[in-house]
């Protein structure tokens, strides 16, 4: 142990000697290390975002689209801005009548359409719905009221805006009660709702006008069907028999026979979850990947260095040969040097992650997340790319001739 110890206070000492070329030869492991662990820590940042999403909008939340996500014609069809079925209020009512582990569900149309007041306009996206889909979709009112059952059976022109959207159009201004338009259609603004901040995509999530589906439809859009149908399932824990319930129900109402397709799609929330951490699992696995290359770089700049230290020292170690030392004595100092070149590499590798994951969380819209174990891998690997990239330096090194090496100029 003494020896050993002894080995890193001479590894510490040959760095110092010769500062300069030891920081820049550990630039490689600080830049993989620091890449590595950053990347990880922005992939980890990514799926608690994508947790707390979904825990935001609710864990029991049923999502059914038109068209099949399952089938390639459906997925051309909806990229080419087409669409192969469409979901209407028949759909809605018999979810609402037959389903028996639905505690609710709600219509939903939404686009982006130019919203203006006084001299500002801007673009918003309006989500329209009915008036239990401000329950369903989390969305909590701030100031005023939100629209109700009488206002979506009369189409009524009320609107209830989002944060994001206040600020835009009316800076310091009171908006209840104001008269905004939405691509040239009166509408009163009857509630602001609370900010709900960005999503997992850096989305502004209050940058959003919810209005009563039936006036979307009929004063704005002019169309029959609906872009999605909101459910909640009774329990988080009977969500599963609920999607089934829910197809068994709208594949009996579109009349679609056994062994045929179904024409919809019934997700949920944990369904999204597992797919978006899937998603951001593999992205950050090979970004990180990308990143540890700067490593390799690193660990062949050890070893050169490692290789002209032996040159340097050629006569230190005949001497130390000469007084006894033994070819292992002198292996292991080198491997020592170099891992300890390495790991100090990597200790500032990992507080230079940590430094750009402070700022990328407090300057931009990334959430990043520093765990232990990205850490604990990083600094291994950083050391087992000391300890291979030192042995050739080291081998060489313990098979000099104390002779030859006596004689060395």
């Amino acid at each position: 142990m003494k020896r050993f110890l002894e080995n890193i206070k001479i590894a510490f000492q040959a760095l110092f000697l010769n500062k300069l070329r030891s920081l820049l030869t550990m630039l490689g492991i600080i830049i993989g290390v620091g890449a590595v662990v950053a990347m990880l820590s922005i992939g980890t940042g990514a799926q608690q975002s994508v947790i707390e999403s979904v825990q935001d909008i609710g864990s029991n939340l049923i999502i059914i689209s038109p068209g099949n996500i399952e089938d390639v014609q459906d997925i051309r069809s909806t990229m080419m801005g087409g669409q192969t079925s469409e979901l209407n209020s028949d759909d809605l009512e018999a979810i609402n009548k037959e389903a028996t582990l639905v505690t609710q569900a709600a219509p939903v149309v939404f686009s982006s359409s130019v919203v203006s007041y006084s001299n500002k306009s801007t673009y918003s996206t309006v989500y329209a719905s009915s008036e239990n889909g401000r329950e369903l979709y989390n969305m909590d009112v701030e100031r005023g009221k939100f629209y109700t059952r009488s206002d979506v059976s009369n189409t009524s022109n009320v609107a209830v805006i989002g944060q994001s959207t206040v600020k835009k159009l009316f800076d310091n201004i009171d908006p209840i009660g104001k008269i905004i338009k939405i691509d040239g259609k009166n509408f009163k603004v009857i509630g602001t709702l609370e900010s709900r901040g960005t999503d997992m995509f850096g989305n502004d999530q209050d940058d959003f006008i919810s209005i009563p589906v039936t006036t979307a439809q009929n004063k704005l859009y002019g169309m029959n069907s609906y872009n999605m149908i909101l459910a909640q399932s009774v329990s988080e824990e009977e969500i599963e028999e609920a999607c089934e319930e829910i197809k068994s129900i709208l594949r009996k109402q579109r009349g679609i026979r056994f062994g045929e397709k179904d024409d919809f799609s019934v997700q949920n929330q944990t369904q999204i979850l597992d797919v978006l951490s899937v998603i951001t699992g593999i992205f950050t696995v090979v970004i990180a990947g990308i990143a540890s290359i700067s490593l390799l770089v690193g660990g062949i700049g050890i070893m050169n260095i490692m290789l002209v230290s032996v040159t340097e020292r050629t006569r230190e170690i005949g001497i130390r040969k000469a007084i006894g030392a033994k070819n292992r004595d002198i292996l292991i100092q080198f491997l020592v040097e170099s891992t300890v070149l390495s790991i100090t590499g990597g200790i500032f590798g990992i507080l230079f992650a940590v430094l750009v994951s402070t700022i990328l969380t407090r300057f931009t819209i990334l959430e990043t997340s520093v765990t232990i174990m990205p850490i604990i891998i990083a600094l291994s690997f950083s050391t087992v790319v000391g300890l291979f990239f030192g042995i050739y330096p080291a081998m060489r090194a313990a098979r000099l001739n104390p002779i030859d090496a006596l004689r060395y100029e």
